[in-house]
């Protein structure tokens, strides 16, 4: 064990993390499974943001947030599957207790931004679609700065409140975390101070904040909806749902999993549960976003089929 001593107690200054499986042909196969993944997020989101910089089809307020959307999913994969694919290699699946802090703030912090852009995008699409002749009004460039420093600047704050906490917890026993990243819950199970304060506080912000976001996001799809049914053409509501289908999957996928972890009581699931839907949302889900708006979203297919005939008859 990593560790230091101070006073009658024993400070931990590194964590084990004990990762998905012991069984080492199961995480030879895991480790595939994963980078193969990880190929993806990266090359699927980095060419989605170079999509929507050369592309002037795509310079509009929506695709302004898509690309930040594929810049929070590059940065929380990143901030877990490297390490993730590290320990699957080695018998000691280690990390520093700064490697850790940092690996906590730098998952939150890039989570919250996504919370906060989805709920930006389904306000964006509430303005284009029940109130388009004040869009390019209402949806300005300077508003839409704004509300990118809103979504970076609450990214921030939730993740101070989980970094001040988790400096707040004195680790003096066991160093092993149930987990195959440093997630505050497994975490708050090897303090030797008082948590009552640390698993509170974290609690409250991260529900706030999705309890905010989701707010926004049902409101605006409501309105959207009670709109899209008072359209006269049909041609017009398909338009319409085909703007909306990809967010919509995309607010699903990521709210549900974050509820889970973050909203539900922590006795309503098991460890293993936890691990899986943790997986799910730091590992898979930024694989799928840039695969769910390229698939569901006409403007996008057009801009990159425009890009690939410019290439290839350039």
């Amino acid at each position: 064990m990593d560790s230091l001593v101070e006073g009658n107690h024993t400070a931990v200054t590194g964590f084990i993390l004990l990762g998905l499986t012991d069984d080492p042909v199961l995480r030879v196969i895991l480790f595939m499974i994963t980078l193969c993944i990880y190929v993806v997020t990266i090359a699927g989101n980095l060419s989605t943001i170079i999509l929507i910089r050369v592309s002037s089809q795509l310079h509009h307020p929506m695709y302004f947030f898509l690309s930040h959307l594929a810049s929070a999913d590059i940065g929380i994969s990143t901030s877990v599957t490297p390490k993730m694919l590290e320990n699957f290699m080695v018998q000691k699946n280690t990390i520093s207790y700064l490697g850790c802090v940092t690996q906590l703030g730098s998952t939150v912090f890039f989570g919250t931004v996504e919370c906060f852009l989805l709920a930006i995008m389904a306000y964006d699409r509430f303005v284009a679609i029940c109130s388009p002749l004040l869009y390019s009004a209402t949806m300005s460039t300077q508003v839409c700065v704004q509300f990118l420093i809103v979504a970076y600047m609450g990214g921030f704050l939730n993740a101070c409140s989980f970094t001040i906490c988790f400096y707040s917890l004195f680790f003096c026993g066991p160093n092993r975390v149930n987990h195959f990243f440093c997630d505050f819950a497994p975490l708050l199970e090897l303090s030797c101070s008082d948590i009552s304060i640390p698993a509170v506080v974290p609690s409250f912000t991260s529900g706030s904040i999705i309890v905010f976001t989701v707010f926004v996001i049902v409101v605006s799809y409501i309105y959207i909806l009670i709109t899209i049914l008072k359209m006269r053409s049909n041609e017009g509501r398909r338009k319409a749902f085909s703007t909306c289908s990809a967010h919509l999957t995309a607010v699903t996928l990521f709210c549900g999993t974050i509820t889970f972890i973050y909203v539900m009581p922590k006795s309503s699931y098991s460890t293993d549960q936890n691990k899986v839907v943790s997986v799910f949302y730091t590992v898979v889900i930024p694989m799928l976003n840039p695969i769910i708006y390229s698939l569901r979203n006409n403007e996008i297919k057009g801009a990159l089929k425009r890009v690939l005939r410019q290439r290839v008859f350039s």
